[in-house]
């Protein structure tokens, strides 16, 4: 990429993709992520274009369990009919990327209008409620660095992992220095340490199992979508079977730490609190700078890491006396993924829908 071009998102986390390592695009071009389809054949080693969304997310579990980190895009439709493929994947603990662009929904919804709509969607993708960790970045600087962070944490934990982004983050050009994006590390799976018999799904101590992919000459593997234990058969509800379903849920709880990410721009006094993520995270920048201009004491916190919701935002949120959460949808996710139904007197919303909302808008819900 040249150092000052007109770029978009799709084109920064594109290129992120292949200097972090992954290997292989599969995907059906959807609208608002058709930009990252159409880079990703003009940039990843391997691209595959797939019939269908299902065929999508099967063919990148046949290309992860080979040791080919794979990754897609789409929106909410398409990720609607990934989602038992999704639940398949995380069972194998099969690590991979799923890149969703926000639209204005519900249902197909309109397909070049913005939204943050998809929250709650993440957070029961999983069956049983087990956690999926969601990146989403606020600017180009984060899509190129949570993109790569987002594989990292796939190798990682061995799980699928989801870059949420927008119609506007993905789909709007404006003049950015690319030059001042950093090198990224090529990341690859890592050789277990010498085992005289290998079994899939063995910890040895650990949270996440070794990985040898499918088709080597020297052990057997065995990759298992149904309830297993260890040794990847299928046990059903005995105890090692059962305590390998909990370990899924506790690889990524315990690990939350490591991969959690947020901009926090803390006042002298912890009286009011802007909270945001994704596209509307810009606006929240701009009217804490108009706030402070007349003389408002207000801090930001912009979360990067979604899901799991971790100790560290909760922390910051109840350190506030008064909490406004701002997200472009019009029934306060954020707030519902924090809060539930039970929302604190102290905690308010800023929602609008059908347009991005305007920072001179929070301006004037919070001097109001």
């Amino acid at each position: 990429m040249p150092a000052v071009s007109l770029i978009d998102a799709s084109r920064i986390i594109t290129e992120s993709c292949v200097q972090s390592g992954a290997e292989v695009f599969v995907g059906y071009p959807i609208t608002p992520t058709n930009l990252v389809y159409s880079y990703s054949f003009e940039r990843f080693p391997v691209a595959l274009p797939a019939p269908d969304e299902i065929t999508t997310l099967q063919w990148m579990s046949g290309f992860s369990s080979v040791g080919k980190f794979p990754v897609t895009a789409t929106s909410f439709p398409g990720y609607a009919l990934m989602l038992e493929s999704i639940n398949m994947a995380f069972m194998m603990e099969l690590p991979m990327l799923i890149i969703l662009s926000q639209r204005l929904g519900p249902s197909t919804g309109s397909a070049t209008t913005g939204a943050q709509g998809d929250l709650l969607l993440l957070r029961s993708s999983i069956s049983g409620g087990f956690p999926i960790p969601v990146f989403c970045p606020s600017s180009f600087e984060d899509a190129w660095f949570l993109t790569h962070k987002a594989i990292e944490t796939s190798f990682k934990l061995r799980c699928p992992v989801v870059l949420l982004t927008s119609k506007e983050m993905v789909m709007t050009n404006k003049s950015f220095d690319t030059g001042e994006l950093v090198p990224l590390k090529k990341l690859y799976w890592t050789a277990p340490d010498e085992m005289e018999k290998y079994q899939s799904y063995y910890t040895n101590g650990k949270m996440v199992p070794d990985f040898i992919p499918l088709g080597n000459n020297q052990h057997q593997v065995r990759i298992n979508a149904s309830t297993h234990d260890y040794t990847g058969l299928i046990r059903k509800t005995t105890p090692a079977a059962m305590q390998n379903t909990k370990r899924l849920y506790e690889k990524v709880i315990q690990q939350a730490k490591d991969f959690t990410f947020y901009e926090f721009q803390d006042s002298d006094k912890h009286d009011i609190l802007l909270v945001s993520y994704d596209i509307t995270a810009e606006a929240v920048r701009e009217s804490f700078n108009l706030l402070h201009a007349k003389q408002k004491n207000v801090s930001y916190l912009i979360v990067k890491t979604l899901i799991p919701v971790a100790n560290e935002i909760s922390e910051i949120v109840s350190s506030f006396q008064k909490v406004f959460i701002i997200e472009e949808n019009l029934t306060g996710l954020l707030a519902e993924l924090y809060f539930g139904n039970n929302i604190p007197k102290n905690i308010f919303r800023i929602n609008k829908i059908g347009e991005m909302i305007n920072p001179q808008e929070i301006v004037e819900e919070i001097l109001n």
